[in-house]
């Protein structure tokens, strides 16, 4: 049975309209590259106890691969009976949706049946169709489920998709939030002007996905024109793969800048932060080497702190570039008050039982 937004949970809407952390989850894997499903269920439990608002399940650092091995649905209902067994508290479940149609399609029933409140709609697939072809795409998965807008980075997989997709993307009546992640500022002004001029901004939420510059989306009022005069939308969250890692800490974050977004104006210890987690996130996320280790860096941060037993990916060739290590090696030493390695000390034994 199709899912409508109208039909979500009022404390799910409230969640994802006010702004939450939501990491994007990873996949645990053995030595042998085999699902391990203890670390799997204690990373899970981990996000739970570090506060976050939801969790995205399926997604790009969840690895795209679990498709290709059997692993989607299992990896998507882990996380569901993981996170309802170990808290009562409300979540905001992101599912990720791939592939041409047909496949999306039946991801969305899948995550509906599953009990997942949106899904994370990844346009990869479709490179080089019209923009006709995209919004038809995107029709036809928002009947299944709420669709999360997904602005993916090119260097990653995604493509530019400019303000007039954005607005029709917008205009969907099933479409809840945009995951706004090209690591671009004029791209990111597009989604905003598309948002804007579909007259959408009271329904979509924006998250960042912009890696590069998590705070200052977080702190930074985006105004544009609509009818000769203003309008300003905020970015509200973050649904992020550097917020897989330290999450603690990047729930305490976003509170800290929910409050000085509030208060206003916005400290300059406030804003410097920004330079201070792009830094970290150039480390985890392998900038160095194009992207080529930011699943496998994530996994570093997570090895180090005992939550996961390696680095594996599905991908035998994906792992850490060279230098990497060291780069890790640096920002948790320059920015420890970020991290949350006491957190997850106290907590590791009792997660991974």
């Amino acid at each position: 049975m199709a899912l409508h937004r109208s039909n979500l949970p009022h404390e799910i809407l409230d969640i994802l309209r006010n702004g939450t952390a939501i990491p994007a989850h990873p996949l645990a894997l053995d030595s042998e590259r085999r699902f391990d499903r203890r670390r799997q269920r204690a990373l899970t439990r981990y996000y739970v106890d570090a506060g976050v608002g939801g969790l995205a399940v399926g997604v790009h650092t969840t690895q795209f691969a679990i498709r290709d091995i059997g692993l989607y649905e299992p990896v998507l209902a882990a996380a569901v009976e993981d996170a309802h067994a170990w808290t009562d508290r409300p979540l905001v479940m992101v599912a990720g949706l791939c592939g041409r149609t047909e496949q999306a399609v039946a991801e969305a029933k899948t995550a509906q049946r599953l009990g997942y409140h949106a899904g994370l709609l990844s346009l990869s697939a479709l490179k080089g169709a019209t923009t006709d072809e995209i919004i038809e795409h995107c029709r036809r998965v928002a009947d299944e489920i709420p669709l999360v807008g997904f602005y993916l980075q090119p260097a990653v997989g995604g493509m530019t998709l400019e303000a007039d997709f954005w607005e029709r993307f917008a205009s969907i009546d099933n479409v809840v939030a945009i995951k706004v992640a090209p690591f671009h500022r004029y791209r990111t002004l597009d989604v905003v002007r598309g948002l804007v001029a579909a007259r959408a901004e009271e329904r979509i939420t924006l998250y960042t996905g912009n890696d590069d510059h998590i705070v200052l989306d977080l702190l930074t009022p985006f105004t544009v024109m609509r009818d000769g005069e203003p309008v300003t939308v905020r970015f509200r969250g973050g649904l992020l793969g550097h917020w897989s890692v330290w999450t603690r800490g990047a729930v305490h974050l976003l509170k800290r800048l929910q409050a000085a977004v509030a208060a206003g104006p916005i400290p300059a210890d406030i804003l410097a932060l920004d330079s201070r987690v792009t830094d970290c996130n150039a480390a985890f996320f392998d900038v160095a080497h194009d992207f080529h280790g930011c699943i496998a860096g994530c996994h570093e941060i997570l090895r180090r702190q005992g939550l996961l037993e390696g680095t594996w990916c599905i991908d035998p060739h994906e792992g850490l570039s060279p230098g990497q290590a060291a780069e890790l090696d640096r920002v948790s030493r320059e920015h420890a008050d970020l991290s949350d390695d006491a957190f997850v000390a106290e907590n590791l034994e009792r997660w991974l039982s």
